[in-house]
């Protein structure tokens, strides 16, 4: 199969067609009056993700005019106190006439909002920039926490349909970050800085098996000649402040773009942890933890874009992201018999954590681009080290007495390197596709532990050292087809990847090697009706392996008696699902459903007589799901504009656990509700509130939570100065509280609790020159409407 790919890939270049350049032109004018309408926006916007191609004001006289050089694109026209109208490239504009729009805000009048929102083969397409609804967002992780489809956890996880952990895409290419490098860059990103968001659920055939999503964010550009920066600070205050501070630079001649970012964060967070746990007839166990992170992250990148000529583009990217953490962690375990009368222990446990990691990256792409044929080659290397040292002190509280004291030392490398080549011919209506990648990692992982004896000496502890490797080769290809029928488009595709994997765990003499080849078929169809209708259905199978952390047999510690470990042998998962989803104007509804074989989790496992809690690794047998998600904004007056996101969501995990299986429906939904209001001398309200009904598994249930933020934006000095400040989770109402469904085995309950109710004050400033201005005027509709 690898050889006969290969083979096609060549054959693709003999299909080689011209790209003409066409004028568009056209006069905007008052609908009642026919007076020409001056300083009307025109923007010429690319139909699959709303990236913004041109746009250019009228005159005087009302007449415009754009360079059209894309195929796939529509005409947006707006001007304040006008409805926004919006056209198709093939339209008449010799005349346009623009409505006014109704003078009197105290009469409530229902009217469709802006359109910030299509559909891409049933993908959302969220434009961000010049969005009201963003506007108060402080960095691109809020912009997230807002956007349909998409959920934020505490720690700053994202999701997708509430369980998919999705791959980021950086203008339409796969960025290789750590977790933590990604939620840096995430927070360094105003939302000015972003032209839109494509949510794609059920990603296709041409990307890899693991992408159960992808959240692709295309970057705003500047079409100014000469330079252009950015300079975006946050600060979070509560009980302690943490601080965010990020630089964006970019510099463009005629031939070549620059760039460079640098962010600098640092401050503190805490967290808290209580759980109690016990079997029937044995000890009551309580404990409660908190912990204080202070941390230092700082990153930088810097790129360049070079427009070779009409056909070749060549792009390369650097970065470095350093984190360091100071951690310390002081817990507590109070143990008594099962009717509580008698104390058996009181125990105070120490943790103090040094933890560093530096990242490097470099990211190199290329683009040959003649007619109806492309070609694009992309590199990633990654390079993670991660360094972590801790002491473990146990004491008895009364009598302070110290119990048993250990130190770990950890040394963790990652190395992770990609090269992708795809290729890509227009043969009328339909497109043809394929690819091949070939990615390798390898993951060092050594963790030493040393316990005080009793002579007072530290002496190396066998029992929890541990030496492991994890080394993986992928080999991976797919051909796509995609046509056009009128209004129906048909995207076909097939992937196979060929996994070659082996984990060593040193320590215990146990290898564990892997060699297996995977087919995974996607299908989508997508028809409009007309602009404002769009249907579109997709099935897509997946593949989701392991991650290193969950190979790993060695102890991770939240308390002396409570650690989860690894497991070498866990097998990867499938999931095959169906997305059915609808568009009307800004009002979108999916429809999934699928089943997941061998679905990877983890389990806790009681000891009474040691009192130690593991949380162990495991394949379940299956697990199916289904959720409806629905999203639509309503304008209720010209400055007060509402978003409604409803999300229900359905569960039917098979669970063995301790000889029994376990096999519950679980049902559970999500409200969102996010309303602007646009007053004043270009003040603008933010009050959105989140609410999460109880959900759960076959073995926990989570009880309900809420939220709730307000935010207030204003910009100054012709919209260089951006000011915006938020009180988040005002009722700090969103801890995680979990209970164990059958006391018959345990009476485990845990609270989980972030410090995320922060007020948090954000200026923005913008500056920069250019040598002249070309076509594209930089300001949106929102940033005209603030001056």
């Amino acid at each position: 199969m690898k050889i006969r790919l290969w083979l096609f890939l060549p054959l693709l270049f003999i299909f080689c067609f011209g790209n003409g350049q066409e004028i568009i032109k056209g006069k905007v004018l008052d609908s009642e009056t026919k007076a020409p309408v001056f300083k009307a926006e025109i923007s010429l916007l690319n139909t699959s993700d709303l990236r913004i191609i041109q746009k250019v004001l009228t005159d005087s006289l009302g007449v415009f005019q754009l360079n059209n050089r894309a195929d796939n694109s529509y005409i947006v026209i707006q001007k304040d106190g006008y409805e926004m109208k919006e056209l198709d490239k093939a339209g008449d504009f010799s005349l346009i006439e623009l409505k006014p729009t109704v003078g009197n805000i105290s009469e409530v009048v229902i009217r469709s909002a802006a359109r910030n929102i299509k559909l891409s083969d049933g993908n959302i397409v969220m434009s961000v920039s010049g969005n009201r609804d963003f506007k108060t967002s402080a960095n691109l992780l809020e912009v997230l926490r807002r956007t349909p489809g998409v959920s934020i956890d505490q720690e700053g996880g994202v999701f997708i349909g509430g369980r998919i952990t999705p791959a980021i895409f950086i203008d339409g290419k796969p960025v290789t970050m750590s977790s933590q490098e990604l939620q840096s860059y995430l927070r360094s990103l105003p939302p000015e800085m972003v032209e839109s968001l494509e949510v794609n659920a059920n990603p296709s055939s041409k990307y890899d098996a693991e992408f159960k999503g992808i959240i692709d964010i295309r970057l705003k550009r500047n079409g100014n000649l000469g330079w252009k920066g950015n300079y975006n600070g946050n600060t979070y205050a509560n009980k302690f402040s943490y601080r965010e501070n990020a630089l964006n630079l970019s510099y463009n001649t005629e031939k070549t773009a620059y760039s460079l970012q640098a962010n600098y964060n640092n401050g503190i967070s805490t967290y808290r942890y209580n759980a109690l746990q016990k079997l029937a007839n044995t000890n009551v166990m309580r404990t409660n933890t908190y912990q204080e992170d202070e941390g230092t992250v700082y990153g930088i990148q810097t790129g360049a874009d070079f427009r070779m000529n009409d056909k070749n583009r060549l792009g390369i990217n650097l970065r470095g992201n350093f984190r360091k953490s100071d951690r310390f962690r002081l817990g507590s375990l109070y143990t008594t018999n099962r009717d509580e009368s008698q104390l058996i222990f009181n125990t105070q446990s120490e943790n103090p954590t040094e933890y560093s990691q530096e990242n490097y990256g470099i990211t190199a792409d290329y683009t040959f681009h003649n007619k109806g044929f492309k070609l694009s080659f992309l590199g990633n290397y990654l390079s993670v080290t991660n360094k972590q040292n801790d002491d473990f002190i146990n004491r008895d509280q009364p009598t302070a007495q110290l119990l048993s004291y250990w130190k770990s030392d950890l040394l963790n490398k990652i190395d992770i390197q990609t090269v992708q080549i795809d290729a890509s011919q227009k043969i009328g209506n339909a497109d043809l596709e394929a690819g091949m990648k070939y990615s390798r990692s390898d993951t060092d992982n050594n963790i030493r532990y040393d316990t005080l004896s009793v002579n007072n000496r530290f002496v190396f502890d066998p029992e929890r050292s541990n030496m492991f490797s994890y080394k993986e080769k992928i080999w991976a290809g797919y051909v796509s087809y995609r046509q056009k029928f009128g209004k129906l488009q048909v995207n076909v595709g097939l992937r196979f990847e060929n996994t070659q994997s082996i984990s060593d765990a040193v320590t215990r003499d146990s290898i564990v090697s892997r060699n297996y080849l995977e087919w995974l078929p996607s299908f989508s169809t997508s028809y409009a009706f007309n602009k404002s209708n769009e249907l579109s259905l997709s099935y897509s199978r997946k593949m989701t392996r392991p991650v290193f952390s969950q190979l790993n047999p060695f102890r991770v510690y939240f308390s002396p008696l409570n650690y989860w470990i690894g497991n070498p042998y866990l097998q990867p998962s499938f999931t095959s699902q169906i997305k059915l989803t609808y568009r009307y104007k800004n009002w979108v509804t999916s429809f999934t459903a699928g089943k997941e074989k061998d679905v990877m989790t983890r389990y806790p496992l009681y000891n009474p007589k040691t009192n130690v809690l593991e949380y162990l690794g495991t394949n379940l047998p299956y697990r199916k799901f289904a959720s409806i998600e629905t999203s639509f904004p309503v304008k209720l007056t010209k400055w007060w504009n509402i978003t409604t996101q409803i999300a229900g969501y359905y569960n039917d995990e098979f669970r063995p656990y301790l000889d029994e299986v376990f096999a519950l429906k679980v049902y559970n939904y999500e409200l969102r509700v996010n309303q602007v209001f646009s007053l004043p001398k270009g003040y603008t309200v933010n009050l959105f509130a989140n609410y999460e009904s109880k959900t759960g598994n076959s073995l926990y249930i989570i009880k309900p939570r809420y939220t709730v933020d307000l935010s207030l934006q204003k910009s100054w000095f012709n919209n260089t100065l951006n000011t915006k400040i938020s009180y988040n989770n005002i009722f700090d109402s969103y801890d995680q509280s979990l209970e164990f469904r059958h006391k018959q085995i345990m009476d485990n309950r845990l609270t989980h609790w972030w410090d995320s109710s922060r007020l948090i004050l954000s200026v923005g400033y913008s500056f920069g020159s250019s040598k002249y201005q070309t076509k594209e005027i930089q300001k949106t509709e929102e940033e005209n409407r603030a001056r």
